[in-house]
């Protein structure tokens, strides 16, 4: 008697719970994840995570994510899921270098577990950016691969008590296969995320697999069940899901909670803003040139002038300055690097992870950077730039963790260590500082207006500006560049500060509002750098003040030009001329005003130093002429 009833005890249980593990994987949530406020009082539910029914409590899944900036390339994309990167560029047949297209669904593995009874779930982590609600994070960050529910329970704050940057737990949706999919020859589980027009027979078609599979494991009643974007389904793979199942798709439409607002900086304003600029480029080089020369009449200049505007000569010069082309960079192989930079030895180390490296045999001297993490972005718009204020990537490495990216190399190091010399006769020239100035104007004025989309560079100080052997200026360090086009400038700005101290524009620190004006603010500061030869932020009476404030408190006053000339870098005073360092100052003071409306836009930057340049030229070398007037009579 007795052991019959043990074995019939035996007997249910088991039926019990391989009964529990034959039953369809999931419930599909429908769109009650659209409410917020769900409950799971009774058992789990769908509007939380995936039961936690599988044969195993552990396992590989697969999530699917559609590229959308900021998070399009291998890095980006696996930072926000917390996934490996590599596995995820190896599944999209993919380089840890790839920028994936606008909607292009990127499969995302992922290490998915029973963390607790009730759920399986990835684990990642995301910094809140301005206005957030658990609603825009699951359903716009996430693409519905986590829920509202389930971020709440996850996260001790209140639904009305999310601040910016605050750091968010997100369980991931995701599962393993039951004992009756294992059984069936299914391995690993992806987690489609439901975009707008999907229904179970195209999915079945492009995953290839059967409609049948789809209603099984995600419990639909019907094969015509009606999806909703924002949700998931599971989809059962026999092997690992490969990257041509997937496709490029459109974005859905944003939530009515986030709105975005595009670059201000539109075509018509940008042809307006490129026909001026070289109107005014071709008038003050022939200003120049026909004084220098002083050998042509007021009505050959004038003829001239309205000649080269009707034909475009110049212009057609300044359109190959100004084109995009983006030149093939040269993929070098480890041991090329190592023996440019002899192994990295210390005698080759610039600073930090720069190294100096010799190629070609000793004809050629570049710079090799050694990174870690997303370098994608900055690598893939430096192919695409093309103009000799801004630093020309010549290729890069891939070596195990590591990527090394090889620069043209730049003799006289950064604008913040040049400045801090003070012994050459460079240093001494003030033509040379304006000059200077003008790259930087120039590199920005190519980056804000003749570049599609445009781009703000968010970091511009003079530690990022490099001088050449020629002390001509490029600017360099585009890992913070953004297109501007597709910021978020009001309503969701960045959802972290990043940049230098000292150089960042108020509206950026306060708001996040990003923005081609951000950079003329960070130009602004080094302009005043440049003059002065001093730091950003300097000390005063034992507190630290922004340099641009002490010099902006004698603007206005009495004797302003010969006060202004007390702040001037030693280096320069005797062959300083007052008049062109006030107009310099006030230029700077100008780029730093508050309101970022009211600063000039970059091209009217370029347009002053250049009237101040000609001003500074004609002042050299009027002397000149005159003692050769009084020689010739």
């Amino acid at each position: 008697m007795n052991h019959a009833f043990v074995f019939n005890f035996i007997f249910f249980t088991l039926s019990v719970f391989l009964s529990s593990k034959t039953k369809a994987q999931q419930n599909y949530s429908g769109n009650s994840i659209f409410t917020c406020k769900n409950s799971d009082a009774a058992g789990p539910s769908a509007t939380f995570l995936y039961t936690c029914n599988g044969f195993n409590k552990s396992c590989m899944a697969f999530l699917t994510f559609r590229s959308k900036s900021p998070y399009n390339s291998v890095n980006a994309i696996s930072n926000l899921t917390s996934s490996n990167p590599k596995e995820l560029a190896r599944i999209n047949g993919a380089t840890l270098l790839t920028v994936f297209p606008p909607g292009k669904e990127v499969i995302v593995p992922v290490n998915c577990s029973c963390l607790t009874n009730d759920y399986y779930q990835a684990e990642t982590k995301y910094i809140l950016g301005q206005n957030p609600t658990y609603f825009v994070v699951a359903n716009d960050t996430f693409q519905g691969l986590t829920t509202c529910d389930s971020l709440m329970r996850a996260n001790p704050y209140g639904e009305f008590d999310l601040l910016p940057r605050m750091e968010l737990q997100v369980p991931l949706r995701c599962a393993c296969p039951t004992y009756h999919q294992k059984t069936n020859g299914t391995k690993y589980l992806l987690t489609y995320s439901v975009t707008w027009g999907d229904n179970i027979s195209n999915i079945a078609t492009r995953f290839n697999v059967t409609e049948g599979s789809l209603v099984d494991a995600n419990g639909f009643s019907t094969q015509a069940q009606v999806l909703y974007p924002f949700t998931t389904v599971l989809i059962p793979f026999p092997s690992e899901p490969a990257s041509p199942t997937t496709i490029v798709a459109n974005d859905p439409p944003t939530p009515q909670d986030c709105s975005f607002k595009m670059c201000k900086s539109k075509k018509k304003t940008l042809l307006i803003a490129l026909t001026t600029s070289v109107l005014v480029m071709c008038a003050f080089l022939f200003v120049l040139v026909l004084f220098l020369l002083r050998k042509k009449s007021v009505r050959l200049f004038k003829r001239r002038v309205r000649g080269k505007k009707k034909t475009g000569v110049f212009s057609e010069e300044i359109r190959e300055e100004i084109a995009i082309i983006e030149h093939l960079s040269k993929v070098y192989r480890f041991e090329e690097i190592k023996e440019a930079t002899e192994n990295f030895s210390s005698k080759n180390r610039i600073e930090g992870s720069l190294f100096r490296g010799v190629f070609n045999n000793g004809k050629e001297v570049l710079a090799v950077k050694r990174m870690r993490g997303d370098v994608s972005k900055e690598v893939n718009l430096l192919k695409r730039i093309n103009h000799f204020n801004l630093i020309k990537l010549q290729g890069y490495c891939e070596n195990k963790a590591c990527i090394y990216l090889v620069y043209e190399y730049m003799e006289n190091g950064s604008l913040r260590e040049w400045l801090s010399k003070n012994s050459s006769i460079e240093h001494q020239s003030w033509g040379r500082r304006i000059q200077i100035a003008l790259d930087i104007a120039n590199g920005l004025q190519y980056l804000h207006n003749f570049t599609e989309p445009c781009y703000v560079h968010k970091d511009i100080n003079s530690g990022n500006i490099l001088l050449n052997k020629d002390l001509r200026a490029k600017i360099a360090k585009f890992a913070l560049v953004q297109e501007s086009e597709r910021m978020v400038i009001s309503d969701c700005p960045t959802s972290r500060v990043v940049g230098s101290a000292g150089y960042l524009a108020p509206e950026y620190l306060e708001a996040g509002i990003v923005s081609t004006k951000m950079d003329v603010y960070a130009f602004g500061v080094v302009l005043l750098e440049l003059l002065t030869g001093k730091d950003s932020i300097a000390l005063q009476d034992g507190r630290e003040v922004m340099l641009y404030e002490i010099i902006e408190s004698i603007i206005g006053k009495e004797d302003e030009e010969e006060k202004v000339s007390l702040f001037i870098d030693p280096c320069l005073v005797e062959n300083c001329r007052k008049a062109s360092a006030l107009q310099l100052v006030k230029l700077g003071l100008a780029c730093l005003v508050q309101e970022p409306e009211t600063r000039p836009n970059i091209e009217e930057v370029v347009s002053s130093l250049m009237k101040i340049q000609a001003n500074d030229m004609q002042q050299s070398i009027s002397p000149i002429i005159s003692n050769n007037l009084s020689l010739e009579r």
